[in-house]
């Protein structure tokens, strides 16, 4: 049994300062003696404190002092509003620890997926910490960008949803200790896996060509059972030519010698053949052999009748794959579907053109189309090419994340529950944005995002928002909008609450609208009210206000029954903003 020097040491220290705590409070009861009594227990504190983990100096930002004088608000600029149907999404301009801060007012446990590319903190590059860099001359370069990173990925955490999932991207500089950061914070049970990105591209910055860097991947909760799926390898060439063919009209027969030859060429898996479905469209299908897989066993045996010669096919030597039971709820004798081949089709099972051949299971391809995600992805390093596409220039953003990438990381957790929630408080140039547009596009998705970045050199609205509104613009099957939001500031300090009240009430619309994905603006859907004298305008004027269906009324704000009445009457929804939005947000 292997003997804990450290633990024993310690054991030995702290009884030793008992000797001293018992000592001094029996001999001495004067104001020093209790000084040295309180240093005493300072040094047992620090003695019994954390003996494994990350050890880093906790440093103070500039936004903390702020936070501690000040509550964040949002304000809207209205000029930059985007509206293009669709879901609404949201760009906040401003330092994302107080637009953290805000988001847990509106969107605690409930942001479905996080991305962030926060800044790797080279030792060439380095980062901008409270307005200044910090880079390799910096003797507490690691620490300062672990308390800037430690203090985001907590409010995160509170923000992901029962079953969401955070993704961050890092280089080989600060890996090892964000690694341990995040066990911390989320739990090392809670991790998923380390992924490695192969962005194809090397770069010679020590004799060797390095061309991945790293995703680290956490859950909120271990409880539950993730399935992270990719899209597999060909099936593009396989739209496009299926596609293809469907627009100049060839038939079945011809598509599929052409989809075939696909697959001969690439060397994918044989048997995959097309058929035209009863909606008319055309969908790749393949068989499945519906013998006894396993050799030292054997599978029911059970008699199969041909659709058109009514005489029973051939039983495969080790019996057949599934039960009778379950055969009979897969066939449909009813209705028999003849291709062009004299083969048929009926419900889930193919025959062939008599009882000679044993029958089939049919697979969809849309059913089958997807895999593990690999813990290695291989994309293009299409960053800066899709910036230049939007921009017609070069050197918009320096190191813009792969549009690939991201889509592939969003569509792998997304693509079965679309109707999610993504965030990305490191947005830089808004590839998150345009990943989840995109998406939407190809899946009928309604995914909706937040972005949140600073606007050094103006990068905000120059870029994030300048990019995703030329892509919203470069597509009209983009059914998306956009809401521009700026953090700003309540100054708080030597106020009492009513002092600085009604300066948050005028802030709180901006939050409602943030929660709920939603748009008062020229709406008259909806409608918000958020004062007494608003509710007697409202009320006066509700006759003519008949399209609102839904009111959302301030925390203070109290109808009386006769209003109630007046809400039912017009079968209106009012929703009561929690009080917590008028409050601080720090405690």
């Amino acid at each position: 049994m292997s003997t804990n020097l450290a633990k024993q040491k310690r054991e030995d220290l702290n009884e030793k300062l008992n000797e001293l705590k018992l000592f001094v409070e029996e001999n001495s009861h004067d104001e020093s003696m209790r000084k040295f009594l309180s240093y005493i227990s300072e040094i047992e504190n620090d003695l019994n404190g954390k003996k494994y983990g990350l050890v880093f100096e906790e440093h103070k930002e500039g936004i903390d002092e702020k936070l501690e004088t000040h509550i964040p608000v949002l304000k809207e600029e209205q000029e930059l509003f985007i509206d293009n149907g669709g879901d609404m999404n949201f760009l906040i301009e401003g330092d994302n620890l107080a637009a953290l801060e805000l988001l847990q007012k509106t969107h605690k446990e409930a942001i479905d997926v996080i991305y962030i590319d926060p800044p790797y903190n080279t030792l060439k590059e380095g980062f901008t910490y409270s307005d200044k860099k910090v880079d390799g001359k910096d003797t507490f370069r690691h620490s300062k960008w672990l308390s800037f990173m430690e203090k985001r990925l907590s409010l995160a955490k509170y923000l992901l949803s029962k079953k969401g999932v955070i993704f961050i991207s890092i280089d080989e500089n600060e890996f090892a200790q964000l690694k341990m950061l995040c066990d911390q914070i989320f739990g090392e049970q809670n991790f998923i896996e380390c992924l490695i990105w192969n962005k194809r591209v090397p770069k010679n910055d020590k004799g060797i060509g390095s061309i991945h860097e790293y995703i680290l991947l956490y859950a909120k909760h271990s409880g539950f059972k993730y399935k992270f799926k990719m899209r597999k390898d060909g099936l593009e060439e396989i739209d496009i030519l299926v596609e293809d063919c469907k627009k100049k009209e060839l038939s079945i027969k011809e598509t599929e010698i052409k989809l075939k030859q696909l697959f001969n060429k690439n060397k994918w898996d044989r048997g995959i053949t097309l058929y035209n479905a009863l909606n008319e469209d055309y969908e790749v299908w393949g068989k499945i052999n519906l013998s006894w897989p396993n050799g030292n066993t054997y599978g029911p045996r059970y008699e199969v009748l041909h659709p058109v010669t009514k005489k029973p096919v051939k039983i495969p030597d080790r019996g057949w794959r599934w039960s009778e039971t379950t055969f009979k709820s897969k066939v449909d004798y009813e209705n028999i579907i003849e291709r062009h081949d004299g083969s048929y089709m009926c419900g889930e099972i193919w025959f062939s053109k008599d009882e000679n051949m044993q029958p089939s299971a049919i697979k969809m391809l849309k059913d089958v189309d997807r895999m593990l995600l690999r813990s290695i992805i291989s994309t293009k390093s299409d960053g800066s090419m899709e910036l230049e596409k939007f921009f017609n220039k070069k050197g918009v953003f320096a190191y813009p994340k792969s549009n690939s990438l991201m889509k592939e990381l969003i569509d792998s957790i997304t693509y079965e529950n679309q109707d999610c929630t993504i965030l990305d408080f490191f947005a830089g140039s808004g590839t998150t944005g345009q990943a989840v547009i995109e998406l939407n596009a190809e899946d009928s998705g309604n995914r909706k995002f937040i972005l949140v970045t600073d606007n050094e050199n103006n990068i905000c609205k120059e870029v994030t928002y300048e990019r995703i509104k030329r892509v919203i613009e470069s597509d009209t099957t983009y059914q998306t909008s956009l809401k521009y939001f700026k953090v700003d500031f309540v100054e708080t300090e030597n106020k009492v609450y009513y002092e600085y009240a009604d300066e948050l009430l005028q802030s709180v619309r901006e939050l409602v609208e943030l929660e709920h994905f939603i748009n008062f603006t020229d709406n008259t859907k909806i409608a918000i009210i958020l004062t007494d004298t608003e509710l007697e305008e409202f009320i006066n004027n509700i006759a003519n206000n008949q399209e609102c269906k839904v009111i959302y009324v301030g925390h203070d704000v109290l109808p009386s029954s006769e209003h109630e009445a007046h809400f039912r009457k017009f079968n209106m929804k009012v929703n009561v903003i929690p009080d917590y939005y008028y409050k601080e947000s720090r405690g």
